[in-house]
């Protein structure tokens, strides 16, 4: 349910002084604030006026600070939730990260510590709120280039001011940069928009099949062409052909192709008439083509025929600040796509998505949310749910608590809640990664009482 959202912070304290607190240090930084003794009032004005973030200690009369969340992302999913606990409560403090809580602070804790939490839950907060338009089931079929980094900025600058033209585009990047999106942005943007778009991966087939599924063949060109056959130049004839991989285009069609970009019009396999086609042509290649033509293994003249206009797309790991917002638009994919409900992704878990470099790009990013989705448990999606390499990412990242001398003890105690936070509580993993057996964990467990 969408409701109309201001960019307010609630509060709620049963303690007046506390809650005063909370108030000055929020409102000190520009925040607007309302501030609740009584959860029950509290719910009843998010429901009649939604807002950004809610912050509410654990242990209230009444109602709870986990009760209250989950009403609250029952009703409003997006809305942030931060706890704050006291030891005692610490333990269920953690379960409601996991259950979509943005993080809880655990009492006492400074007001630099409260404010680095709340920027970052309203960052989070502004990043849904981007992608929920875009995620709307009536435009889901128009290409969205999703991105604020200055490079993706750049290349959606790039292709609003050139689609409008008729001139051949040359896309490059690596694999899963996501050229097929941009070549369809050409399209869109284009007056041929309303012509077809076909896309082709010319590294697909061998050279006759090749031969034959782009240009066509006549009736008896070869045994078993019963029937006249157009090619897919001559499908896309009134809009854009996307010819992905051309780096992979043999020499021969190579030739067949520049001829079609030089007159426009092509000849059917097994044919001698000429056929006029109007087609725009957008190239890609994770290949550096410049390369291949001093290698002689692509010729010069079609080159410069497709590359009339470059744009070259960034990898993930050039445009991080892109990965939150990324994975949320690919979060809403999903749950339409799979009819799940998952609507967060926890701090930790979107940590190490924005560390990790991404060699498989965007493509990549898609298939690790897509077996996030599949085996979690709730709707958040927990460094649990994350493949290995990414866990073994979060173990190399720890560290050790720098406010005191440890001893071997309490470093090892740290050390194992650490794991059991990261693997979500799962102790045949804790204790792989441990080295040692269920039952040697069981007793560390028991021993620093963390069971």
């Amino acid at each position: 349910m969408t409701s109309k959202m201001t960019s307010k912070i609630v509060i709620i304290d049963d303690e007046p002084i506390a809650l005063k607190r909370l108030r000055r240090i929020l409102e000190k930084e520009g925040h607007p604030v309302a501030a609740f003794t009584n959860p029950q009032r509290a719910l009843e004005q998010i429901e009649k006026e939604p807002c950004a973030l809610v912050i509410s200690d654990v242990c209230m009369p009444g109602m709870n600070g986990l009760d209250l969340m989950t009403r609250v992302k029952g009703r409003f999913p997006n809305t942030e939730t931060i706890l704050i606990t006291g030891y005692a409560s610490i333990d269920g403090a953690v379960e409601a990260t996991r259950e979509g809580a943005f993080h809880y602070l655990q009492k006492p804790f400074t007001p630099d510590q409260l404010r680095q939490v709340v920027d970052r839950a309203l960052a989070q907060r502004r990043i849904k709120d981007k992608i929920a338009p875009l995620s709307d089931p009536v435009r889901s079929g128009a290409p969205v280039i999703i991105g604020e980094s200055p490079k993706i900025r750049e290349v959606v600058s790039v292709i609003d001011q050139i689609a409008p033209t008729d001139c051949h585009v040359l896309i490059t990047g690596d694999s899963g940069t996501g050229k097929e999106l941009a070549a369809r942005a050409l399209h869109e943007g284009s007056p041929r928009a309303r012509g077809p778009f076909v896309a082709f991966n010319c590294g697909a087939l061998n050279e006759n099949l090749l031969d034959n599924e782009l240009f066509g063949h006549e009736k008896g060109a070869y045994t078993g062409a019963d029937a006249c056959s157009a090619g897919l130049l001559e499908t896309a004839s009134g809009g854009t052909i996307f010819l992905d991989e051309i780096g992979e285009m043999p020499q021969a069609m190579q030739v067949k192709l520049l001829r079609v970009l030089q007159e426009n019009e092509l000849i059917r396999v097994g044919g001698r008439t000429p056929v006029p086609i109007d087609v725009r042509v957008v190239s890609a290649t994770a290949k550096d083509l410049r390369m291949e033509v001093n290698a002689g293994a692509f010729r010069k003249d079609l080159f410069f025929r497709i590359n009339v206009v470059n744009i070259r797309l960034p990898g993930l790991h050039e445009r991080a600040e892109d990965i939150a917002l990324l994975s949320y638009h690919i979060l809403n994919h999903l749950n339409r796509r799979t009819g799940r409900k998952v609507n967060a992704i926890s701090a930790r878990a979107m940590s190490l998505l924005k560390g990790y470099t991404f060699p498989g790009n965007v493509r990549e990013l898609e298939n690790i949310l897509e077996r996030a989705v599949a085996v979690s448990h709730g709707d958040v999606i927990r460094v649990c749910d994350l493949p290995p390499d990414l866990i073994e990412l979060d173990l190399q990242e720890y560290r050790r608590p720098e406010s005191k001398m440890m001893t071997l003890e309490e470093l090892e105690q740290d050390y194992i809640a650490h794991l059991l936070r990261i693997t979500g509580g799962v102790r045949t993993k804790t204790a792989e990664l441990l080295g040692i057996d269920r039952a040697s964990l069981w007793r560390k467990m028991k021993k620093y009482d963390l069971a």
